[in-house]
This record gives structure tokens, C-alpha cells and sequence, in this order.
């Protein structure tokens, strides 16, 4: 898969809400597009994105043909303990891209 850019607090209290953003390069394809050849480019989409916090799934989202390329997605979580956020999206083929970002806790 592409290049995924996470963003998270390197630092927040205990109990604090913060915003988390990930983003990955990926064009998204419908499968309705005609290609240079006058036939179906072929579906190609990120079909899910799950988020999870010290290895408990804090977030997730079903993705559709109708979300554009590059998908971006923000939410918010509350700053329990410090840890690790892992980001996984996973595509039509089954192929999976992670990424993660470490935050501490005070």
C-alpha cells in the first residue's frame, strides 16, 4: 500500500480529550472509471480503518467507493495511560497498512 501520516499528542493529562488524525495516500478507486483501454479501471478501495489504544479498538470506520482518494480521518479519544495508538487500514485484497504513534500520559 502508500505512505499513511498519523498525528497524535506526543504528550497530554490524564482524563484530557485529544484529537487523533491519520491519513493515507491511496487513490481510491471506484471501479466505475473507464481507462485509457474503454474498460472498467478495476475497484481498488480501503475498506476499513481501525484505530486502537494499548490493544483496545477505540475507533473504526466501514470506507465506500464514495470516499475520496487519500482518505483523511480525525476523532477523539480520552488520554487514559500512556501507550501506543496503532492505525491499521485494510484494502479489497486484504492487504493491510499500519502505522502507530506512542503518547504519554501525565
Amino acid at each position: 500500500m502508500a505512505r499513511a501520516l498519523v498525528n497524535v499528542p506526543k504528550a497530554a493529562r490524564q482524563g484530557e480529550v485529544v484529537e487523533v488524525r491519520a491519513m493515507i495516500a491511496h487513490p481510491m478507486e471506484t471501479g466505475y472509471r473507464i481507462g485509457p483501454n474503454g474498460s472498467n479501471i478495476p475497484r481498488h478501495i480501503i475498506r476499513r480503518f481501525a484505530c486502537t489504544y494499548n490493544g483496545e479498538e477505540v475507533f473504526s470506520a466501514d470506507l465506500f467507493p464514495a470516499v475520496s482518494a487519500n482518505p483523511f480521518i480525525a476523532f477523539t479519544l480520552v488520554a487514559t495511560t500512556s501507550g501506543m495508538i496503532d492505525f491499521t487500514w485494510t484494502d479489497d485484497a486484504g492487504k493491510t497498512q499500519t502505522a502507530s504513534a506512542e503518547i504519554t500520559v501525565s
